[in-house]
């Protein structure tokens, strides 16, 4: 029973009353969130039946949140923590209703849909950057892995339910209905930030300026550990994320409906199962001191499993559903290998890095996390044009894994990384 106990999730961080009110809010608006995420494509691909639309949502999404994602960091690093979640959650609120308003009119204007995406991107881009820099601040340094996964592992169960239920809901209810059930959940989150305690900078300096996303990325540039955490997930995510081809894959390759369905479910929730399972059994987490070698190996994972999953697709027409099951597999593999990797990121983020520039890190990383499958939507969505679908997401499972080799031989220092008591600040 021990070595379960060890296996299993390291609950330690929810007894501080702060992380926990944040991490059951959680529970609640992620479902809500994961619906929006699950009906904004939907609704694309429904309205103009192409994939290359599907993908240009990822080049709105992109530009908002680089922008606001560094400059959101900036602020993080100057103003009260506290006071910017509490406005960035209210803008997300304002936000989704916009999404709600538009379906409910019966929009079916492409570029309105984008344009509400695009300022969603905004706040997020300042919200997420913000709400990581404060868990150094509220729990202790050796809790931060535990406490990175557990966030994981709610976000992860979230996009579950809120796939399926999504999946479901779509051509029975519509999209208006699944917009506004993600306004209301965000008012969780509104509660859980306003409860927090002021939280200031330490040693704040300067102005929250170009000046200082400037002196972040100079900060960045002295450590070079901090840098190629950043650069493998963009290999991992831009050529190795399918998620733009979902609605097509779904439709043309299982034969499920072209406006959703159980189908396009599915493979939406299967990256999630993955991750709320390696979240589960995330008790090994804390005790990998060779942090470096543990990311490389995860991407090397995620790699495999696209490229697998390309040829699944290539093949499912034959057998629809078995290989819906094999797709579905391959999926949770790389969901799970994509949790342990984003775990050890993030945490090598945070504890290598000073209060005072905890902000702007976490607006690179945030750029870099939701940034790299942004840039994947596009680069998919285009590719799959031209050569289908079952080519384009082998092809960018085979360019992982090659990507993740040569990291590995040409940038040994990261792959050598070691926690030691020196590297947390």
């Amino acid at each position: 029973m021990s070595g379960l106990r060890g296996l299993l999730a390291d609950t330690t961080p929810l007894r501080n009353p702060n992380f926990r009110r944040l991490w059951r809010a959680n529970i609640i608006t992620v479902v809500g969130a994961q619906l929006t995420v699950m009906a904004v494509p939907a609704q694309i691909y429904a309205d103009t039946g192409n994939s290359g639309y599907v993908g240009l949502s990822g080049i709105f999404g992109l530009v908002p949140l680089i922008v606001f994602g560094l400059w959101g960091g900036a602020l993080a690093d100057h103003f009260d923590r506290r006071r910017l979640l509490q406005i960035t959650t209210i803008g997300l609120i304002v936000t989704s209703g916009l999404f709600w308003l538009q379906a409910a009119a019966g929009s079916t204007n492409v570029w309105l849909l984008l344009g509400i995406f695009a300022l969603q991107q905004g706040f997020f881009g300042v919200n997420q950057p913000t709400r990581t820099a404060v868990l150094p601040r509220i729990l202790p340094a050796e809790q931060l892995p535990a406490a990175l996964s557990l966030n994981m592992t709610v976000m992860m169960a979230g996009s579950i339910a809120g796939p399926m239920i999504g999946g479901l809901l779509i051509p029975v209810l519509g999209y208006s209905w699944l917009y506004l059930i993600d306004t209301l959940t965000l008012f969780a989150t509104l509660s859980a930030v306003w409860l927090l305690p002021p939280l200031p900078v330490e040693t704040r300096q300067g102005s929250p300026g170009l000046r200082s996303v400037i002196e972040g990325f100079a900060y960045l540039s002295r450590h070079p550990v901090l840098l190629m955490s950043f650069a493998v997930d963009l290999i991992a995510m831009i050529f190795g994320m399918p998620r733009a081809l979902f609605p097509q894959v779904a439709h043309e390759s299982f034969g499920g409906p072209i406006e959703g369905g159980l189908e396009f479910a599915v493979l939406n929730a299967a990256m999630p199962v993955g991750a709320v399972l390696g979240g589960v059994l995330s008790g090994w987490v804390a005790r990998v001191r060779r942090q470096g070698r543990a990311v490389n190996w995860a991407i090397g994972i995620w790699g495999v499993a696209m490229f697998g999953l390309g040829l699944a697709v290539g093949a499912a027409p034959g057998q629809r559903l078995a290989w819906l099951g094999v797709a579905f597999a391959l999926l949770a593999i790389g969901g799970a290998a994509d949790m342990a990797s984003a775990a050890f990121r993030n945490t090598i983020l945070l504890s290598a890095a000073d209060d005072a520039v905890r902000g702007r890190l976490q607006g690179v990383f945030i750029v870099v996390v939701a940034g790299g499958p942004r840039i994947a939507d596009a680069l998919h969505g285009y590719v799959a044009t031209g050569v289908g679908t079952a080519w384009t997401i082998a092809g960018g499972g085979l360019a992982v894994v090659i990507g993740i080799v040569l990291v590995s031989l040409l940038v040994p220092v990261f792959y050598r990384y070691e926690v030691t008591p020196a590297s947390v600040k």
